[in-house]
């Protein structure tokens, strides 16, 4: 039947009656449904884009690794401390809070790291052969500290020995004999 072959031409479709007519309509509409329903697939794909400076281009996820992906914690807040400039202050903290990792639980058992300033780290030796034998391991001290936090953030290592108790608190004082004069 003309019908069921493809488009039938006009003055066929006037001769057309009753169940022919109602096949050539069906026809006609699941044509016009499938052209639709392709037009809204084509609509509906992601567009292909050009990621930036890698010249890669992307669909969905998918299962693979994506930058939108979740993100190791650690990973953030590198990213994070870099973009706001935290990163000096962050390794010299590292430094203070990883000392017994970085110089080894021997050195670390008899001195405490009070300060890290402008490449100065200051440590304070619980004895005087400490503070002298610290002075001796200062050279290895800091090619170790070059090793684990890089090589400029350690430049020079400053050892303090033991002090006797001290009334004085920060940085700042008034000369004098302090508390101990109201006593009496």
């Amino acid at each position: 039947m003309p019908g069921e072959q493809g488009d039938l031409l006009a003055g066929d479709r006037a001769n057309l009656r009753g169940a022919d007519l109602a096949r050539e309509a069906l026809r006609a509409a699941r044509e016009a449904s499938a052209r639709k329903a392709e037009e809204r697939a084509q609509a509906d794909r992601p567009k292909l884009r050009v990621v930036s400076g890698r010249g890669r281009r992307r669909r969905w996820s998918g299962a693979g690794p994506d930058d939108r992906d979740p993100q190791p914690f650690g990973r953030l807040v590198s990213r994070v401390s870099v973009d706001r400039g935290w990163s000096n202050r962050l390794t010299d903290a590292t430094v203070l809070g990883r000392w017994p990792q970085l110089v080894g639980p021997d050195v670390a058992d008899h001195c405490t790291p009070v300060s890290l300033r402008d490449g100065e780290l200051t440590l304070q030796a619980e004895s005087t052969a400490w503070a002298t034998q610290l002075r001796t391991l200062q050279r290895q001290l800091l090619t170790r500290l070059a090793a684990a936090v890089g090589p400029d953030v350690v430049r020079r290592i400053r050892v303090v020995g033991p002090s006797g108790p001290s009334w004085r608190h920060g940085p700042r004082h008034v000369r004098g004999r302090g508390p101990r004069d109201t006593y009496g």
